[in-house]
């Protein structure tokens, strides 16, 4: 069994119980020797900007999917079980607890998985396929391979505006269509 043949499928815990599940899992594998079953263990977290009551601002560190955690595995019955049965944990999300694995764009749009896109360059035009500017279009000012971010110079309300968008937020367009969507947009 090759880790390309693994998938990324949801379970669901008890609310507060995501890190304690994470533990066990990796007891778990290590324990039953699972190393070749289950391969990654997420709980997304982002950060956030948030006012006291004093007026102070403070970073906090919050989970994006709360009572979610994110395995990346090869099913089959004994892990489903083995998982099913850790303390925390109430049954995959899927028909009837029967695990369903997260589609390609699901788990690019989750950002579970850092996806190696190579080729944008400072100056391509790119229409942004999701977030709050999606279908927004805009010329590439820089880009950072490493980070998978991209500064971009996009129009709105008027004005020019720098953004910063992730690869995955992004899509190059060549200048037939660019020329297609402007005769759309007027």
């Amino acid at each position: 069994m090759a880790v390309e043949e693994a998938r990324w499928y949801v379970i669901h815990t008890y609310s507060g119980y995501e890190a304690m599940v994470k533990d066990s899992l990796e007891k778990l594998i290590e324990n039953n020797n699972l190393k070749e079953n289950i391969f990654e263990i997420q709980i997304p977290t982002e950060e956030t900007l948030e006012e006291k009551a004093n007026g102070k601002k403070k970073v906090v560190t919050r989970k994006k999917f709360p009572c979610y955690v994110f395995l990346k595995m090869i099913y089959s019955n004994d892990i489903w079980y083995l998982v099913t049965n850790t303390r925390g944990v109430t049954g995959f999300v899927g028909p009837q607890g029967r695990p369903l694995p997260l589609t390609e764009e699901e788990v690019a749009r989750m950002l579970l998985e850092k996806v190696s896109v190579v080729g944008f360059n400072v100056g391509d035009v790119v229409q942004i396929i999701s977030g709050p500017l999606e279908s927004f279009t805009g010329e590439l000012l820089s880009v950072n391979d490493g980070a998978q971010k991209a500064r971009a110079k996009v129009t709105m309300f008027g004005r020019t505006t720098e953004v910063e968008v992730e690869y995955v937020q992004i899509k190059k367009i060549n200048g037939a269509e660019n020329t297609q969507e402007e005769t759309e947009n007027n």
